[in-house]
């Protein structure tokens, strides 16, 4: 009698788990790029491998003390202080960064998202893992308030590494928003009635009066929690997103490398109103190649900026929230930019946020 209970009691627990909605969406304007490294022909590459070379880098005194930027200590737990008038696009957005990768925004048309949620640490055991043998962990990030998360509309990803998604964090924001990932990305969610958007390259889907597109980014991706075992190496696709409201437009990068898609993303959709741009992660001194092979250096997003037609950039990466993964301490990425974005001469104006800041743009 108790294992029928027991069975019983399981069937109702599992039906009780809603199954998800997955959509995937590709259109006449997709691209996908299939790695030839791997001899299934099933994971996903780049657009452009293969060695680089970069416009520009810094060689010497690339990062110089900014009166702007008040530190505690050697550009470690910083906050930029400098009076900063934010250029009038009147595109209706509200952008509050909430730490390494992490966007809150509010459209025009009132509706709000979440890019790249991470409120906290890597998700469990990993986050145990890496802090024992690497050192990786982070100052809790300035999230929203409880009011605003639960009124989420949709929630964006650009890749699986484990900084830039987190599954706990699913678990508190719920099924009410959309959900929009990369292609291969829903494996990784749990049944429970998740309406997820399976996109690849250059594809886009309507929600209410916004358009979200997905576009190429230079990286790669991976989940397994064992290093170096590379068995889910690239099995999800990488990317950044396009959230156009009546001709408006913000383009987050993800992360990437730099390369020619910055300029084909311009040839597709047009110059971008406000750019969310990475600077960080790098710099390694035994890898350093390969680090900025798939991680643009503050002069590299500049340049970018420069490919996309920005009208401002807002970078982000560094941080006193971030895991400086790659990089000499918090805040060193921000002193190159600042340093960087006066050699070069550049004319598209930055707006730097400290954690938990808003522009309206």
């Amino acid at each position: 009698m108790m294992r029928i209970v027991l069975i019983l009691s399981a069937v109702i627990l599992l039906s009780a788990c809603a199954s998800n909605h997955v959509e995937t969406i590709q259109q006449d304007t997709s691209v996908v790029k299939y790695s030839k490294k791997y001899p299934e022909g099933d994971r996903f590459g780049n657009l452009y491998p293969g060695k680089k070379t970069y416009p520009l880098t810094c060689q010497k005194d690339c990062y110089p003390k900014s009166n702007y930027v008040i530190c505690e200590s050697e550009a470690e737990q910083c906050q930029f202080k400098k009076r900063q008038t934010p250029p009038k696009l009147n595109a209706g957005f509200k952008i509050r960064w909430l730490g390494h990768a992490s966007f809150y925004i509010e459209s025009p048309d009132g509706s709000s998202l979440l890019i790249d949620p991470v409120s906290e640490q890597f998700d469990w055991p990993v986050d145990w893992a890496f802090r024992l043998s690497a050192g990786f962990f982070r100052n809790k990030a300035k999230w929203p308030t409880i009011e605003e998360t639960s009124n989420i509309d949709a929630v964006l990803y650009s890749h699986i590494h484990y900084d830039h998604f987190n599954k706990s964090d699913i678990t508190r924001l719920g099924n009410t928003p959309e959900y929009f990932v990369p292609l291969g990305f829903s494996e990784h969610f749990a049944n429970n009635g998740y309406h997820i958007n399976e996109m690849s390259w250059y594809s886009a889907k309507r929600i209410g009066k916004l358009n979200i597109k997905f576009v190429p980014a230079h990286h790669f991706s991976s989940r397994i929690w064992v290093p170096y075992l590379y068995e889910d190496d690239d099995k999800t696709l990488w990317g950044g997103w396009v959230i156009e409201h009546q001709g408006k437009k913000i383009f987050f990068a993800g992360d990437t490398g730099y390369s020619k898609h910055f300029a084909d993303i311009q040839q597709h959709y047009g110059d971008m109103d406000i750019c969310l741009m990475p600077i960080a992660s790098y710099f390694h001194k035994e890898h350093s190649d390969w680090y900025r092979y798939v991680h643009t250096t503050p002069e590299d997003s500049i340049n970018a900026a420069k490919d996309l037609n920005c009208k401002v950039m807002i970078p982000w990466g560094y941080g006193n929230a971030s895991w400086k993964m790659g990089d000499h301490s918090s805040h060193s990425a921000l002193l190159r930019l600042l340093h960087m974005h006066k050699e070069m001469g550049s004319p598209i104006p930055l707006h730097i946020l400290n954690e938990g800041e808003e522009v309206s743009l």
